[in-house]
C-alpha cells in the first residue's frame, strides 16, 4: 500500500513537471523561452523539446492504463531530466536546478516501485 503510494505521488510530480515545462515552451511563454535562451537553446531548439517532453507527458497519461507505455516514457523523460540538470549545472544556475534533481529522482522511484518493470543485466 504505502508503496502504491510512492510510486503515484512520484509519477504525478513527474506528470506535473514535464507538463508544465513542456507547455510553457511549446506556448513560448517568454520567461521560459529566455530561460532557454540564456542556456543557449534558439526558438526551434526549445520547441523541439517542448514537443518531445509533451510526447512524453501524453504517453504517460496513456500509460496508466498501458504499463510498458508508462515505462517507455519514463525512460524517455529521464533523459531529459538528466539533460536539463546537466545544463543547469554546466551554466552554474542553482536556482532551477532542483527541479531536474527532483524529476531524476522521480524517475528512479517510478521504475523501481512499478510491479511492471524489471531490469535484467
Amino acid at each position: 500500500m504505502i508503496i502504491q503510494i510512492i510510486h503515484w505521488t512520484a509519477f504525478t510530480y513527474y506528470v506535473y513537471l514535464f507538463g508544465y515545462a513542456s507547455l510553457f515552451k511549446v506556448f513560448k511563454k517568454q520567461s521560459m523561452m529566455d530561460g532557454m535562451k540564456d542556456l543557449g537553446f534558439n526558438e526551434s531548439w526549445t520547441l523541439f523539446i517542448g514537443y518531445a517532453e509533451l510526447l512524453g507527458v501524453v504517453a504517460l497519461i496513456i500509460g496508466i492504463f498501458h504499463h510498458e507505455l508508462k515505462n517507455a516514457a519514463v525512460i524517455w523523460l529521464f533523459l531529459f531530466a538528466v539533460g536539463a540538470l546537466m545544463v543547469h549545472f554546466a551554466h552554474h544556475d542553482y536556482q532551477y536546478y532542483y527541479s531536474s534533481l527532483f524529476g531524476c529522482i522521480a524517475a528512479v522511484v517510478i521504475l523501481y516501485t512499478d510491479k511492471h518493470f524489471t531490469l535484467i543485466l
